[in-house]
């Protein structure tokens, strides 16, 4: 299973350890979890000494499995003071499961202002002064990493924003190009490691051996079948391949449930302007990528590559989230200035979620006028010079409305919603409301039955049987994240009994085991359920599984309000 390195970043030692008994057999977001419950006082300063970064591989991650190429991030959050976990593709995961590493922990925390560079080989560690790439942004960052350590290594690095310990900021991984278009976004783990003065963290597998499979024959089988699922589905298999997640701007829009206007509307009229249908045929026009992956194994392939109006790349991985949180949210309606924005956000390393709702937050409090993007540019701008503005911004959208005197602000626990409206969308909702994680849709994406017709069909717009999906989601995600695959693969895992036992087959060929259906079920459900003692601890109750009063509001075109009690919320996670 590996072994876990731990790197001390006050006095730049590192060691080795053997997995204890009680992490053993974890992977992912279940040995992120565990560690910080079980390392991590709860109620520790998120960018103090006793916090720790801790990331990990998921269970499959370095196998040939398609689309098990994400590492967990996990820690205290600054955004959300409970416990986070945030994944990401890019090249990281599979290098350290390859190196034999099963968690990576950065510990403790400098007294100096220095920046460091970690760089994690076949041979071993070294911690290097990162003084050259202090107050540059992931584009030079990543760049110039790649010029001294050699392309198709892993990066992980901050840019402006974390170094200056903002709650909204990101770590992002160099994708296969080497650009900084994936990010481990939600909760502000950027801010973490810049407070633990990382600047940067470079994995190179390069003369390690292959993953060893206990049964190579019997992968093999598993793989083939699993391949066949995710590309046979209408969603992993045809549409997010042709247009990216953008491909939801439309669907959520018809359906009502788009927040518009900060929340005041579910239909946007200028969605088709921003759609993925729209971002597609302006990709192809300018030369750029319709479709890649996010990660060495990808066979979905929902990322992108967009070009300017001179055909240079002005973002890549643009994101159905980043598209509606910059859009409809703020009325911004140019796709242009919208890629322009996701480009800063992931140039000074901040969650394009989170920044996007505080934009719009910023123009309820007129600091910039609605819909103006070009002004939402300049007001961005000033995270990347260490400005005032920019600090508020960056620190995200509660605090942005506290400092401007807005009581209209989408979030819980601290954390901005993303792009579905509870109300007319309740399945997803719920899980707003109960995740340990704040506000977050990958948590339990309820969108599958409530919108998409996947899984079965849950009316988004009653409260009948939105608990149960949003529960049966969230253990289900949780045992997903912990193996390292793609959230996406809860399409035609849902639809496709043979989903989760393929799956087990996998993990079972690759380690000897024997696992059933049954044990992913009670693994997502351990998952949860150390998360939520870690927010015990914390000091949350079920005062902090409530929705804003804004959602009391009737939400047009359904006229649908949020009506979920408190006893019902905190049933979700009962179990």
């Amino acid at each position: 299973m590996g072994k876990i390195l731990r790197i001390n970043t006050k006095d730049k030692s590192f060691k080795f350890e053997e997995v204890p008994e009680e992490y053993a057999g974890l992977g992912g977001r279940a040995l992120t979890s565990k560690m910080v419950l079980k390392e991590v006082p709860a109620t520790c300063q998120p960018l103090g000494k006793f916090n720790k970064l801790v990331f990990a591989p998921g269970l499959l991650t370095g196998s040939p499995a398609a689309n098990s190429g994400r590492l967990s991030a996990g820690a205290k959050s600054p955004l959300t003071n409970g416990i986070k976990e945030s994944n990401a593709g890019g090249f990281a995961a599979q290098k350290l499961a390859k190196l034999g590493i099963a968690a990576l922990v950065l510990e403790d925390k400098p007294e100096g202002n220095e920046f460091s560079t970690i760089v994690i080989n076949n041979d071993g560690v070294e911690i290097l002064p990162a003084g050259d790439l202090e107050k540059k942004g992931n584009y030079d960052v990543m760049e110039s990493l790649w010029d001294k350590y050699g392309q198709k290594t892993a990066v992980l690095s901050i840019g402006q924003a974390g170094e200056q310990c903002l709650k909204g900021a990101s770590i992002n991984q160099a994708d296969l190009n080497g650009r900084p278009g994936r990010a481990h976004g939600r909760g502000g783990l950027g801010a973490v490691m810049g407070a633990k003065k990382i600047k940067a963290i470079v994995i190179d597998d390069k003369g390690a051996p292959k993953s060893e499979l206990a049964d190579p024959e019997a992968f093999k089988a598993a793989n083939k079948k699993w391949v066949n699922m995710l590309r046979s589905h209408p969603v992993s298999g045809e549409g997010l391949p042709a247009f990216g997640t953008a491909v939801l701007v439309n669907v959520i829009n018809e359906a009502g449930a788009f927040p518009t206007k900060n929340f005041r509307t579910g239909r946007f009229e200028h969605a088709k302007e921003i759609s993925g249908e729209k971002m597609a045929e302006v990709i192809t026009e300018r030369g750029g990528i319709t479709s890649e992956g996010c990660h060495p194994g990808c066979v979905m392939k929902c990322s992108n590559v967009y070009n300017d109006k001179d055909g240079k790349v002005l973002t890549t991985g643009f994101e159905y989230e980043t598209i509606w949180a910059m859009g409809a949210h703020t009325t911004i309606k140019d796709l242009d200035d919208i890629a322009m924005l996701d480009r800063l956000c992931d140039d000074y390393g901040m969650d394009t979620i989170e920044i996007g709702v505080t934009l719009g937050i910023a123009m309820e409090g007129g600091m910039i006028e609605w819909g103006d993007g070009k002004a939402a540019i300049e007001l961005l701008e000033k995270v990347g010079a260490y400005a005032p503005e920019g600090k508020i911004i960056g620190n995200g959208a509660l605090f942005t409305g506290g400092a401007l005197g807005v009581d209209r602000v989408p979030e819980v626990k601290g954390q901005a919603f993303p792009a579905y409206d509870p109300r007319s969308c309740k399945g997803v909702g719920v899980t707003y409301a109960t995740t340990p994680q704040g506000a977050d849709h990958t948590a339990g994406y309820g969108v599958t039955a409530n919108i998409l017709g996947v899984g079965g069909n849950i009316d988004p717009h009653k409260k009948e049987g939105n608990i149960e999906l949003s529960q049966n989601l969230q253990i289900a995600t949780a045992a997903v994240d912990a193996a390292g695959l793609c959230l996406f693969v809860a399409f035609p895992v849902l639809d496709d009994a043979d989903g989760v036992p393929t799956i087990c087959e996998m993990l079972n060929a690759r380690f000897g085991l024997s696992l059933t259906p049954d044990d992913v079920v009670a693994l997502g459900k351990q998952i949860l359920n150390d998360e939520k003692e870690f927010n015990r601890l914390a000091g949350f109750t079920k005062v902090h599984d409530q929705m804003p009063e804004m959602f009391k509001e009737s939400f047009p075109p359904h006229d649908t309000t949020w009506d979920f009690s408190d006893d019902e919320l905190a049933n979700t996670l009962n179990f």
